[in-house]
């Protein structure tokens, strides 16, 4: 009998639609709240004299103070921007694609192939024009190989993907100590010919245009298009899209297939723009740190650009942070971490609304107690 009358203390609810304004005031107040968590942390760790805000003016300083600086950070920024909008339609899709890593490397590999054996053979706009569709190539048909065994065998998307990263990684060791080795046993593959390097555009190799590029593509195709309104309605229920006649598998496959081209894009972007050769860490995180992107973007493809840049500001200025404040550059990491849980947070809070019960508990324990009393 009384096991009938408890009522939890704490019930979440789904929100009905907020308000624009209430949404941005929530997200807002949650980039205040990480900033001055973050500078908490660097009361600890800065000089004595030294206040928050210097270290955040620092920070800002050395990522957009001068021109160097600023392309720098750019150059940062591409990659993971690239790599956020491959993963969109499959998130959107709820096909939780964690081998963006993966495809990076595949494409790179790809790349760096015809970097290395056809210089001199075709002209360099042509090279670098191969070089981009091959690893368009890889990198979708890697992504294609987990997207098949799901559609097939509805295997674990999120494990596959995520062990494949671990197989082409190897495959770079191996091309780095075997095939590909420049001097005997450096382990290091030689820097690609001037002819397989993206020419540069105001100082940062022109990378940065096919990624703008690639953002006007995904807004159009998730928006616009048949193949974006099939995503979004296996996103909302697979059952709903079979029900209208959808063939899941085969969009899942294609949706797979688009998304690890344009990782293995920008696989082809950081070895010919950013790093000139390949090497086992050509991916260096993006993979992982883009699926924060595109959370907080909330799968917005122009919000993606802000994001990417706000990540690249905060590593870059990690450096001067480190130079001229003497504070480690894991503090930064520290500060984005802060930052990514509190955007991450409010949309919680946005999403849903907190009940507590206590008053209600009370009523009904008074309304049993009248009950016996009766």
């Amino acid at each position: 009998m009384h096991n009938e009358n408890k009522v939890p203390l704490i019930r979440l609810a789904k929100r009905d639609m907020m308000e624009p304004w209430k949404v941005w005031c929530i997200r807002l107040a949650s980039i205040v709240l990480a900033l001055l968590l973050g500078g908490l942390v660097m009361m600890i760790a800065l000089p004595d004299g030294a206040t928050p805000i210097d270290g955040y003016a620092t920070i800002i300083t050395g990522a957009l103070g001068k021109k160097t600086a600023i392309r720098q950070t750019v150059k940062l920024a591409v990659p993971l921007l690239g790599c956020a909008l491959a993963i969109a339609p499959c998130f959107k899709m709820r096909f939780w694609n964690i081998g963006a890593e993966g495809q990076i490397t595949a494409g790179a590999i790809a790349a760096s192939y015809f970097a290395l054996y056809w210089v001199g053979k075709v002209p360099s706009a042509v090279l670098l024009l191969i070089m981009g569709l091959a690893g368009a190539v890889a990198g979708g048909i890697w992504a294609l190989i987990p997207a098949f065994f799901k559609a097939k065998w509805n295997t674990n998307e999120t494990l596959f993907t995520l062990m494949m990263n671990y197989i082409i990684i190897g495959v770079v060791r191996w091309l780095q100590g075997g095939p590909w080795e420049g001097r005997p046993g450096s382990q290091i593959i030689p820097q690609f010919d001037r002819a397989a390097c993206l020419p540069k555009v105001f100082g940062v190799h022109c990378g940065w245009i096919i990624v703008l590029v690639l953002v006007v593509f995904i807004f159009i195709y998730m928006r616009y298009t048949k193949h974006g309104y099939e995503i979004a309605v296996i996103g909302d229920s697979i059952n709903t899209a079979r029900y209208a006649g959808m063939n899941v598998g085969r969009i899942m496959m294609r949706t797979m297939l688009l998304s690890g081209a344009i990782s293995g894009i920008v696989g082809f972007i950081v070895v010919s723009g950013a790093n000139g050769t390949l090497y086992n860490g050509v991916a260096d995180g993006v993979g992982f740190t883009s699926i924060t992107v595109a959370w907080l973007s909330q799968l917005n493809a122009f919000a993606m650009i802000v994001i990417s840049m706000m990540l690249a500001v905060l590593s870059k200025g990690a450096e001067t942070l480190q130079t001229q404040l003497s504070v480690p550059a894991s503090i930064s990491d520290i500060i984005t971490g802060l930052l990514l849980f509190c955007m991450l947070g409010c949309e919680f809070f946005i999403n849903y609304q907190v009940h507590f019960n206590h008053h209600k508990k009370e009523k009904t324990a008074s309304a049993v107690q009248s009950g016996e009393g009766n």
